[in-house]
């Protein structure tokens, strides 16, 4: 029997030229660490160079192309492109700071705090009783939470792993033990009412993370108790544009892969945003 591996849309598919909205810098950076990888594996030869590579690369991450579609206007099967991918998120999460380091850099430039924050990636619902855990009740659709740590400007420093949707971020961030790391470190943190109960220090130490007041049903905020929790939002707005910064790539838009392999993910693309933030 003759194998079809032709193109879905025919000999005469059309092929376009659209704009990337990075940066060449992000582009050529990227380039030499494919280029430097590939000398350390002794990989002499692929089917396109390192530049043409980091930008279909880019393309996936950031405008989340279809890799069929990369494949057919660059004369290459779609597995490779999906291979591509995989290998180079590999190499970006690897160069992802871990959180003693990422403190330790924030305590050593002279800063005294970090912003706190937790967001849900959404991903495609899956039937069966496994993907019951990555449903969140308090967003109502499923997802993979991250926690992440910006600093006094808005830019991300570190993200955590993902995990499933139902996870509080107290508990995500008691199992990577932020506490006793911003302690060691020196630093104290500012998030918002969803880590009320994260710190558990005693009355007479200063706390490691501070969150605003709730009201409770009998008993209503008082001014000062306002006026506090206003202060606090506007020193911990900057952390929002972070996450926006993260989020610009579309792929996270709604995860098709594995949920588990969107830690990786997450953390090749904390190093590109820095990449392109600090240019």
């Amino acid at each position: 029997m003759k194998k079809n591996n032709g193109s879905a849309e025919g000999p005469d598919s059309l092929v376009y030229t659209a704009r990337l909205p990075l940066s060449s810098a992000t582009l050529n950076w990227l380039a030499d660490l494919i280029r430097g990888h590939c000398k350390k594996i002794g990989s002499r030869w692929r089917a396109l160079p390192a530049g043409k590579i980091a930008g279909i690369v880019l393309a996936v991450l950031r405008c989340d192309q279809r890799p069929g579609d990369l494949a057919g206007g660059n004369g290459i099967h779609r597995t490779t492109v999906t291979r591509w991918v995989r290998e180079v998120v590999g190499l970006l999460a690897a160069r992802a700071p871990r959180l003693d380091r990422a403190l330790k850099k924030i305590a050593r430039k002279g800063g005294g705090i970090v912003l706190l924050d937790g967001s849900l990636i959404r991903t495609r619902r899956r039937t069966g009783t496994a993907n019951r855990k990555n449903y969140s009740g308090k967003h109502k659709h499923h997802g993979l939470l991250v926690i992440a740590l910006t600093d006094d400007k808005g830019r991300l420093i570190w993200v955590s792993a993902a995990r499933p949707g139902r996870t509080s971020e107290i508990t995500a961030s008691r199992h990577d033990k932020l506490t006793a790391h911003l302690r060691a470190a020196g630093l104290g943190a500012i998030a918002d009412l969803g880590f009320i109960g994260l710190d558990d220090s005693g009355p007479d130490t200063d706390p490691a993370v501070i969150t605003g007041y709730k009201a409770a049903r009998n008993r209503p905020l008082t001014r000062g108790q306002k006026l506090s929790n206003k202060a606090l939002a506007t020193v911990r707005a900057p952390v929002e544009h972070g996450f926006a910064h993260l989020k610009n790539w579309r792929v996270l838009g709604k995860v098709r892969t594995d949920p588990r392999w969107a830690t990786t993910l997450v953390r090749a693309l904390l190093v590109l945003t820095n990449q392109e933030v600090a240019r």
